[in-house]
């Protein structure tokens, strides 16, 4: 499996300044509170912290799914802020895969469709997209369920099938909200594991969570508080290098 590459710069995203609040029945909920961000080439960074502390939040908004207030976002090498809901839909087409908690699979199509949907959305043709969807339901154990609904499969084979559905246009960049907080230990473990492999492969990945030991998978990580970024920013660790 190739990781997706777009970008020239050493960064595949950039978050600058970015603010988002949420208006709310008794006060505005301030979400994002200024936040500065950079996920170089390759890496993998978990983002931690309590529940309500921003970090879905500064997922979505990096995914382009929330329009930040203020701020500005980049990924690889071209500004997503300010772009209306069909450039950002093609933006993600591009390269942005998303992974949820709950897996948000289509439950009437079959484990190959789920697969081969996203990329002919995308324009590409039936046949090169169905070729790239069965060659991931190989790569992550699944080939054997290609014509199963998705009803059938485990908790751990739905978020494989999940993260197969986000790789099917080669992103340049994987983004997981709390990918194993749906599963058993087991289940979770093996979606790490897979993690794990594709980050080797070169896959940049950003993953939502506030479990420590699902955190300790990545190379860096970020923790939130209160909207805010408390440590493991790109200026407390070292340089990394973009993969060959």
């Amino acid at each position: 499996m190739t990781a997706g590459t777009a970008g020239t710069g050493q960064y595949v995203c950039r978050v600058v300044g970015v603010r988002k609040t949420f208006e709310a029945e008794l006060a505005p909920v301030r979400a994002v509170r200024g936040v500065d961000l950079d996920i170089a080439a390759g890496e993998f960074v978990a983002i931690m912290g309590p529940s309500g502390c921003g970090k879905s939040t500064l997922l979505n908004l990096i995914a382009g799914l929330e329009v930040a207030d203020d701020g500005e976002i980049s990924i690889a090498d071209e500004t997503i802020t300010g772009k209306g809901e069909d450039d950002l839909a093609r933006m993600r087409r591009r390269h942005i895969g998303v992974v949820f908690q709950f897996f948000n699979l289509l439950e009437g199509m079959s484990v190959l469709e789920n697969v081969v949907l996203p990329a002919v959305i995308a324009g590409t043709k039936r046949k090169p997209a169905e070729t790239r969807a069965r060659d991931l339901l190989d790569l992550l154990g699944l080939a054997d369920k290609a014509k199963d609904s998705p009803g059938l499969l485990s908790g751990g084979q739905r978020q494989r099938l999940a993260i197969a559905r986000a790789l099917a246009n080669e992103p340049t960049l994987l983004l997981a909200d709390e990918p194993t907080g749906a599963l058993d230990s087991e289940g979770g473990h093996e979606v790490l594991e897979l993690f794990r492999r594709l980050h080797s492969d070169g896959q940049t990945i950003v993953m939502v969570t506030h479990n420590e030991e699902v955190a300790a998978a990545a190379d860096r990580i970020v923790r939130m508080r209160d909207g805010r970024i408390e440590s493991g920013s790109r200026a407390d660790v070292p340089a990394v290098a973009a993969p060959n």
